[in-house]
């Protein structure tokens, strides 16, 4: 399948990629509390992006593994980057005065989690979840 690209820019954009992911999810048969889950990942990286780099972009894509389909999810930014990877998927850790379960809370939704992030040159998140 080819990927879906959704620019973020701003709040209209957190909505229009949550809803995206969430059709996505529905088109490919996950329950609903999967949908939510994956929409829900979907709005924090979002708001990462917006709250540290200003914009980026989500990228959704239907993946297969053997006998499993799912969903993959990518929250990519050319912002000021993370400094200490390890203290920002502590949970409660914020630098923005939010409830710190941001980036914890995706990698907990989700079924796989990967970040890589280079500072001043900015963050690549990926996250799978399997349909079950």
């Amino acid at each position: 399948m080819d990927e879906i690209i959704i620019k973020i820019r701003n709040e209209w954009d957190i909505v229009a990629a949550r809803q995206e992911g969430r059709q996505l999810a529905k088109e490919l048969g996950f329950g609903e509390v999967d949908q939510a889950r994956i929409a829900t990942s979907i709005s924090e990286l979002a708001r990462n992006i917006i709250l540290y780099a200003g914009e980026g972009e989500i990228i959704l894509q239907t993946i297969q593994n053997n006998t499993k389909e799912g969903i993959k999810v990518r929250a990519i930014d050319h912002g000021p980057g993370i400094k200490d990877i390890t203290l920002a998927l502590s949970d409660g850790y914020t630098t923005s005065n939010g409830l710190g379960s941001g980036l914890p809370g995706v990698k907990r939704l989700m079924d796989e989690f990967s970040i890589a992030s280079k500072v001043g040159e900015g963050t690549i998140v990926e996250t799978r979840k399997w349909k079950r």
